[in-house]
């Protein structure tokens, strides 16, 4: 589904802060205490509400359960994040991660505030599947195609990922299916599809 990568410094840099902020949770032994990742800034519906930390809604999305919930969201990002950045540009695409990360936290708060939940939330599989749903509006703009991906399968992998969710202990699919929506709307806002430039010699 991808090839050769392009230049992506705004997708390195997250994923960057990603893994270090994922260290400096590590060092403070915070991957499986759930006390250590509210401090440092997980959303809980609770805090957010009621105490207004708003904050958490971005601050959760680069915080992360284990390697392992690491690892899975900064690989794809990886292999998707260099073309959503190269459709939008560096400045736009930056806006779009961020206002991504609040959107499915925002979309997973609604949801746990609807069924009367107080689930503690991280991880940036929401922004991930905004990337996807971006992407999904930058090949419908571009015939079903753009760089290495093709809609078709696009769509089948974005489907696979989000039903796997389901059978998936554990796993936010309210930020997941918030944040595909969010990354596509986001994407339609954004996203300007270069004109066609058509040169023509002059002979005479």
């Amino acid at each position: 589904m991808y090839g050769k990568r392009r230049n992506a410094p705004v997708t390195d840099f997250l994923i960057l802060v990603n893994v270090l902020v994922f260290l400096y949770v590590a060092m403070r032994g915070g991957l499986w205490d759930d006390a250590v990742l509210l401090r440092c800034g997980a959303s809980y519906t609770p805090y957010v509400l009621e105490r207004r930390e708003y904050w958490r809604l971005l601050t959760a999305a680069f915080l992360h359960f284990g390697i392992r919930h690491l690892g899975n969201n900064m690989f794809v990002l990886f292999v998707t994040g260099d073309s959503l950045e190269h459709a939008l540009g560096h400045v736009k695409y930056l806006i779009f991660y961020l206002f991504s990360a609040v959107g499915a936290s925002a979309a997973s708060l609604a949801v746990e505030v609807a069924m009367g939940q107080k689930v503690l939330s991280a991880g940036a599989s929401g922004v991930v599947f905004a990337v996807l749903g971006g992407l999904i509006w930058v090949l419908i703009r571009n015939r079903g195609r753009f760089e290495e991906f093709r809609i078709r399968n696009l769509l089948f992998f974005s489907g696979i990922m989000l039903l796997s969710g389901f059978f998936t202990e554990g796993v936010d699919n309210a930020a997941h299916a918030g944040g595909l929506l969010v990354g596509f709307l986001l994407a339609v806002v954004l996203y300007r599809r270069p004109a066609v430039t058509l040169f023509s010699t002059d002979i005479t």
